[in-house]
């Protein structure tokens, strides 16, 4: 059987310095903590839990799992996924809810653990995702404009720096396998020698927006 247009994900990502404050309005993140039990060829199987009742600083020293110890009775949603591989921002996905105590202890016996915050804003006509991700993925920063069609004709805020959309390394599984404090040395040097890149295929349309259009 064919999969259904709905298992797809069709989205682009870009790579930020830093967290936008302006779309920080002091409230609680999405608490992500996810493990990532196959990651191979930008294939992966991943459990993953949600909070919207916690916030907590996200560094280089942000244990995934003290936190699902300590935060465990705040996680509400939990779900099973399948990913294929990323071509043109398009990805075949199937989610699944499951029970959050069951996510949980998957998460605490196997798979390799990704913990970061997910702030949402809608800039112009696109809602946005920013993840700040913790341990060994700080100080990583990236933002993902979804849509239910391929993503073209985007407007680009001025805090992405450059496009990431098909590069493996930053994807989620990419990074539980080879997480970003071990190669962002050479990722500065490498944006520093090439500069800022932007996908033409999707007709790129960025310009001076302001954030100051973004609300949650």
């Amino acid at each position: 059987m064919a999969p259904e247009m709905n298992d797809f994900e069709f989205d682009r990502r870009f790579f930020c310095r830093q967290m936008p404050e302006e779309l920080d309005d002091g409230s609680a993140p999405t608490l992500i903590v996810q493990s990532y039990y196959v990651h191979s060829d930008n294939y992966a199987l991943r459990v993953r839990l949600s909070s919207r009742k916690t916030r907590i600083e996200m560094n280089d020293d942000t244990d995934a799992m003290a936190a699902l110890d300590r935060y465990r009775d705040d996680f509400t949603e939990a779900s099973v996924t399948v990913k294929g591989p990323s071509v043109g921002g398009t990805r075949y996905e199937a989610e699944r809810e499951i029970d959050v105590n069951i996510a949980a202890e998957l998460i605490k016996r196997g798979g390799e653990v990704i913990i970061k915050n997910r702030f949402a804003a809608w800039i112009g006509e696109d809602g946005w995702d920013i993840d700040v991700f913790g341990g060994s993925n700080a100080p990583l920063v990236v933002a993902e404009a979804k849509r239910s069609r391929p993503v073209t004709n985007l407007i680009i805020p001025d805090f992405c720096v450059t496009e990431i959309t098909d590069q493996v390394r930053f994807s989620n599984d990419g990074l539980a396998s080879r997480p970003f404090a071990s190669w962002n040395g050479d990722f500065d040097r490498e944006l520093a020698e090439q500069g800022p890149h932007f996908e033409q295929i999707y007709g790129r349309n960025r310009h001076e927006s302001s954030t100051s259009e973004a609300t949650f």
